[in-house]
């Protein structure tokens, strides 16, 4: 059996998931803005239909999470991960050849953006749920500032390249990077504490949990919901509303930051440069709040990030000022750490057996959030041409989302019947 001392090895869990999803954001979340404007001019397209693309991914990400979610919980991460980094290796190799729209989304819908969710979105959080338990939120959202830092560290030297080179020589590196990179990290992956003779968070087995003072370590466990129990039950649909309404609300401002900021007098380089400092807040804030977040209550703390973000939308209704967007931008930053503290919340409910289906069968519902908030908060604009309408919307939107989240625990799983 593996030694008991030393650092638990589901932090290395947790590093190798952190470099693949440093990898998968910053060559194709975020790596996607960088391609947009050279291939849309490239292949003789108006934005709409570049766009279309991206909008089709989403919505193909939602609709095989359960069919990823089983996938993850009859042969675990490490088959999921190294076939995504299979397919969006391949993918940018071909993306490079394309010549025509058709061929362009054929490779981006059926061979990049079929792998991208799956691999390196649904595995690396399912793999962290399974490792721990006590420092879930912790683990998760450390996890989840790497894909920021993606953003940070290749996005901006994927550009250079696509500046010097071409997007064409840009896509061909990324999907060597993918291969080279990502398959010796998807190998270093197991499945779970248990498979190697451990426990999660590095607890001992109960043969070795006294201590030299003849005093017992407490062991922490958790009774495992089903995917029907789940289903079955106010919690799981809860999360899904909760999520749905964060998703949407979130992803409506998230696009339309850099219009938002100039509707309100900032320069183009200004609001730039203000959600370059909003993307690093986000990520520092992840990192922050994860760590309390396992020593408190996790679905009220989320609650209250997302009160504090329903009262930050009166900055830029009441005021123009630079401070005041400043302020805005940091409050709605610190919007972006519930998503991991959603889904250690999710972790908490319903356990880690079956974690990976539940999560797979709420990303078929909520994901939609994000795929029609975007869309929601431009035609308001285009409408009224302001965007005030959006941000009184999104006052009582954040204290909904805030008020599921603050209902949520296992009292209703009790309450249905689903655990005793």
């Amino acid at each position: 059996m593996p030694k008991l001392t030393g650092l638990f090895y589901g932090w290395r869990m947790v590093a190798a998931a952190c470099a693949l999803r440093v990898l998968g954001s910053g060559l194709h979340s975020f790596g996607f803005t960088v391609f947009f404007l050279p291939l849309t001019q490239d292949l003789n397209l108006n934005r709409t239909s570049t766009s279309l693309a991206f909008s089709l991914a989403r919505a193909e990400g939602a609709i095989e999470g359960p069919i990823v979610g089983h996938l993850l919980g009859r042969f675990g991460p490490k088959p999921i991960m190294l076939a995504a980094v299979l397919l969006m290796g391949t993918g940018y190799l071909l993306l490079s050849q394309v010549e025509s729209y058709v061929s362009f989304l054929i490779v981006y819908l059926a061979v990049i953006s079929l792998a991208h969710a799956g691999g390196f979105m649904h595995a690396p959080m399912v793999l962290i749920n399974t490792w721990f338990i006590r420092h879930r939120a912790r683990a998760i959202t450390v996890s989840s500032a790497a894909f920021g830092l993606g953003g940070v560290l290749i996005a901006p030297l994927l550009s250079v390249i696509v500046q010097a080179w071409g997007w064409r020589w840009g896509a061909a590196i990324a999907g060597i990077l993918f291969l080279v990179i990502g398959i010796p990290l998807t190998l270093t992956i197991r499945r779970s504490p248990e498979s190697m003779g451990l426990l999660p968070d590095g607890d001992m087995p109960l043969s070795h949990a006294s201590g030299n003072d003849g005093s017992e370590h407490k062991i922490k466990s958790e009774r495992e919901v089903t995917l029907a129990e789940a289903l079955r039950s106010f919690a799981f649909w809860g999360s899904v509303l909760a999520a749905g309404i964060r998703n949407g609300s979130y992803h409506a401002i998230a696009v339309h930051f850099v219009p938002l900021m100039v509707w309100k007098g900032l320069s183009q380089a200004e609001a730039a440069l203000l959600l370059s400092i909003y993307a690093f807040l986000g990520m520092a804030l992840t990192l922050i709040l994860g760590w309390f977040a396992d020593k408190t209550n996790k679905p009220r703390l989320t609650a209250c990030i997302l009160f504090a973000a329903a009262g930050a939308m009166f900055l830029p209704i009441v005021g123009n000022s630079l401070w005041s967007l400043c302020l805005f931008t940091i409050f709605f930053a610190a919007v972006e750490t519930t998503f991991p503290l959603g889904w250690a919340v999710v972790g908490d409910l319903f356990g880690r057996k079956h974690y990976a289906q539940i999560r797979g069968y709420m990303t078929l519902f909520y994901t939609w959030g994000g795929v029609i908030g975007p869309v929601v908060a431009g035609a308001i604009f285009d409408r009224w041409n302001t965007y005030e309408p959006l941000l009184w919307s999104l006052v009582v939107v954040y204290i909904v989302a805030g008020l599921f989240f603050a209902s949520l625990n296992r009292s209703w799983l009790k309450a249905t019947g689903q655990i005793g």
